[in-house]
């Protein structure tokens, strides 16, 4: 049983002025200033900390130390404002009870600002890793086991989704952590006034520089995609606008709830091999809960795990190597042609996704009176706010160049909006709509 700390009424974030630290490059003192933090809220001795340089870890830290005989791996995630937040976190024994495959935590905080999970130590690869190396050597054995595992992790997702389904109120949705990953980017948390939180900070009012194109916001968000030749019906302005009011916490109480992890891409996920086949096992919960709307448990999953691949949004450097993008401006379009495209492990894993979460799970929530009518948009936007919202996508921002920059935006609009014929987002989306498997 975990250690677990409370909640206190401190507004402050002592996770956020880590991550800060880690961010400008003071990794000494980010050690520093996290032993302490660790020393006191468990009483732990704490020796030789040391923070993961994680590609991955996009709003969290991960890392590893000694306390005493035993070694620990520790990992929070840090959002903005997260010490004002209500809602519960961290709950991994509320996934276990469930029968969700989750590693129990050995001390939990769940302090505002002071929130943290220690693991003991395990030899196991984290489930990226391993389709980090299949992008570069795709081993056929390990990519069948790989695959397997996948579909065997949806099959119990679902059987577990199916069972837990029921209604859930306004009330319920809202409380939610889950939408910290969603609507809660879109505005400002004090007022919830539209634009705000990291869509404003990230975009309005800024520079988009492309492959060889830069435009203002608001020239670039309002204008059509072309991409590949195929047109997109939506601008990126419409559909930040259309996300807002759509993805409201109290509007997706509609769909029903589940019991659901809500963040489980697979840096957050442990690839652990028993007898010469592999178990997937989930960490991290922090944003768990017991009443998830039902259209969002699996969305962060679906893009993270699939379309954020091959590497181009946590590797842009090496998507600037392997692909390549090319921009024009014509009339009210923004053109795009690029040769990006799902490797093979990514289109199996889809595939996979589809007919073993998906489909099903569309059809149960039709079968119970709980799938709207306007599912698939509502499955879109959430699928373009994990690309746009996660970090900051335009080029010289963050970590991004000119090619994965468009990349992402591309990758964005594709999941985002419906194209004037079809591409393979819309292809996915016929795939696991119930009306064509009856």
């Amino acid at each position: 049983m975990a250690a677990f700390l409370p909640r206190s009424d401190e507004a402050v974030s002592h996770t956020a002025a880590i991550r800060e630290l880690v961010r400008k490059g003071e990794t000494n003192e980010a050690c520093v200033a996290l032993s302490a933090m660790i020393a006191k809220l468990f009483d732990l001795d704490v020796l030789d900390l040391v923070i993961n340089a994680d590609l991955y870890s996009l709003n969290s830290l991960n890392g590893s130390f000694r306390a005493e005989t035993e070694k620990y791996v520790f990992k929070f995630h840090q959002e903005e404002g997260e010490e004002a937040m209500a809602g519960e976190y961290y709950r991994a024994g509320l996934l276990a009870d469930a029968g969700l495959p989750v590693d129990m935590p050995v001390y939990v905080s769940a302090l505002p600002g002071e929130q943290i999970l220690l693991y003991r130590y395990r030899s196991d690869q984290r489930f990226a890793d391993i389709l980090r190396d299949l992008e570069y050597d795709d081993n056929q054995v390990e990519h069948g086991k790989a695959v397997q595992a996948e579909m065997d992790l949806n099959r119990r997702l679902l059987d577990i989704y199916c069972r837990d389904l029921h209604s859930i109120t306004a009330a319920q949705s809202v409380a939610e952590p889950i939408h910290q990953l969603f609507h809660a980017r879109l505005v400002t948390r004090t007022k919830n006034s539209f634009p705000g939180g990291r869509y404003k900070e990230y975009y309005v009012g800024q520079a988009v520089s492309l492959a060889g194109v830069t435009l203002g916001w608001d020239n670039f968000a309002t204008r059509k995609f072309v991409i590949n030749g195929i047109r997109y019906r939506d601008t990126i302005d419409e559909l930040f606008t259309a996300a807002q009011a759509r993805l409201a916490p109290h509007a997706l109480s509609d769909a029903g709830g589940v019991v659901a992890h809500g963040d489980a891409h697979n840096a957050n996920i442990w690839y652990h091999r028993v007898a010469g086949n592999v178990e997937l096992q989930l960490f991290d919960p922090a944003f768990a809960g017991a009443h998830v709307p039902s259209l969002l448990a699996e969305i962060k999953a679906t893009f993270h795990n699939i379309l954020a691949h091959p590497f181009w949004l946590y590797d842009p450097v090496t998507a600037a190597g392997r692909f390549s993008a090319d921009v024009t401006v014509s009339g009210n379009e923004i053109c795009i042609d690029t040769d990006w495209k799902l490797s093979a492990i990514r289109q199996d894993l889809l595939t996979a996704k589809a007919e073993y979460f998906w489909r099903p799970w569309l059809a149960t929530l039709a079968q119970h009176g709980f799938l709207s009518s306007d599912w698939r948009h509502v499955i879109r936007l959430s699928l373009f706010l994990c690309p746009v919202l996660v970090m900051n996508l335009r080029a010289g921002a963050t970590r991004h160049n000119q090619v994965s920059s468009t990349i992402g935006f591309a990758c964005a609009m594709m999941v985002g909006s419906e194209p004037e014929g079809e591409d393979f987002i819309s292809r996915f989306l016929d795939m696991i709509d119930p009306r064509l498997y009856q």
